[in-house]
């Protein structure tokens, strides 16, 4: 590699850890704050913040990686011609295809880990993710109960409440409440049991049943004095709590292997999704060295806006395509790759008002 290739390579790869950097730090915090409220709201223990933390935070590579591509490119680019390097550069006959070939070396590198990340790393993560949060969610709805705290089911129109449990699990000092009263298909009953002992079976599965020990059952309607009271020795109250919805066949958890021989409009939206971007990366490779050439005395910021404005319109037809793909509006065969085509078309008609710029005379660096 010559020296003047590295020193490109050197430039370019710096900023693009630390724009990524940057831009990782931003959208972990974000997503730091939805899971702690999550885990907040769901007593979800300590491990599972940051397993679900880690294992989200590896989607935000596939967007803030060719966007930090695009712009380190852009920056590095930029201040080589603001400081007058690329000047020297092309005197030495150095033309855009002298430029491309260092960047490529880093482009490469990052269409190959996007390639990764999207087919097989990031599925795995956010099934493995989905599968953590069902789990966390289970455990802390359809859990053992905790003494000296209320636990609704049922959408709030049960609950249950023990005093303390002993070492073999047995709560005591029991009080179960069922509110149907604003059930419309109900008699409008309310349901008090009032037991010393109680034992709950089939902890951590949507199907429960609390065996309750001598007790007393109170049933009637509020407001009126025909109340009916039974003592017993053992009651049963069954409660169905209802699975929890994993989405385990949501095509972004799916592996690339299972998106292929699917037909489903969803599921080729997202294999054509997944190929999307490590190729939007190289497209964009493509688009940003003839864009980040700067007129004499300008800043060496002045081309970051328009940059940003055409990733954030190549990244919103990217999305629309999508949708109408899902939905049967676009054809399989049109897809996303009429975006890919018009960014593309962009990147030459750029490149090609830059060639006129290049030297006949090479000279090595």
């Amino acid at each position: 590699m010559r020296t003047l290739d590295r020193y490109l390579l050197k430039e370019v790869a710096e900023t693009w850890l630390a724009v990524t950097g940057v831009l990782l730090v931003i959208l972990l915090s974000n997503q730091l704050a939805r899971v702690l409220s999550q885990a907040a709201a769901n007593d979800f223990p300590r491990d599972v913040v940051f397993s679900l933390l880690g294992l989200t935070s590896a989607g935000y590579l596939t967007v803030i990686a060719p966007i930090g591509f695009f712009l380190a490119i852009m920056l590095g680019l930029g201040r080589m011609y603001h400081e007058s390097e690329m000047a020297a550069i092309q005197s030495c006959g150095v033309g855009p295809a002298g430029l491309y070939r260092p960047i490529g070396y880093l482009g490469i590198f990052i269409t190959a880990l996007l390639i990764w990340l999207s087919f097989w790393a990031i599925p795995a993560a956010s099934a493995r993710a989905q599968q953590i949060r069902t789990e966390a969610l289970q455990n802390a709805q359809f859990g053992l109960l905790e003494p000296g705290r209320f636990r609704t089911f049922g959408g709030g129109n049960v609950v249950f409440y023990a005093e303390r449990v002993d070492d073999n699990g047995i709560l005591h000092n029991v009080n179960v409440f069922v509110d149907r009263t604003q059930d419309p298909e109900s008699d409008g009953t309310l349901e008090v049991w009032v037991a010393t002992r109680a034992e709950q079976r089939g902890a951590g599965q949507a199907d429960q049943m609390f065996v309750l020990y001598d007790g007393e059952h109170y049933k009637g309607v509020p407001g009126k004095g025909d109340w009916q009271i039974t003592h017993f020795a053992e009651g049963g109250y069954p409660i169905r709590l209802g699975e929890i919805g994993g989405r385990a066949g949501k095509a972004g958890m799916k592996s690339t292997g299972e998106l292929l021989q699917s037909s489903d409009p969803r599921d080729r939206a997202e294999l054509q999704w997944r190929i999307s971007t490590p190729l939007m990366a190289l497209i964009l490779m493509l688009i940003a060295v003839p864009l980040a050439r700067l007129r004499p005395r300008q800043g060496r910021f002045g081309r970051i806006g328009i940059a940003i404005l055409v990733y954030f319109i190549y990244w919103q037809l990217l999305a629309a395509a999508r949708t109408w793909v899902e939905g049967g509006s676009v054809p399989e065969w049109v897809g996303l790759w009429w975006v890919h085509g018009v960014a593309l078309v962009l990147g030459l008609w750029l490149l090609s008002r830059e060639a006129p710029l290049a030297k006949p005379r090479m000279v090595t660096a």
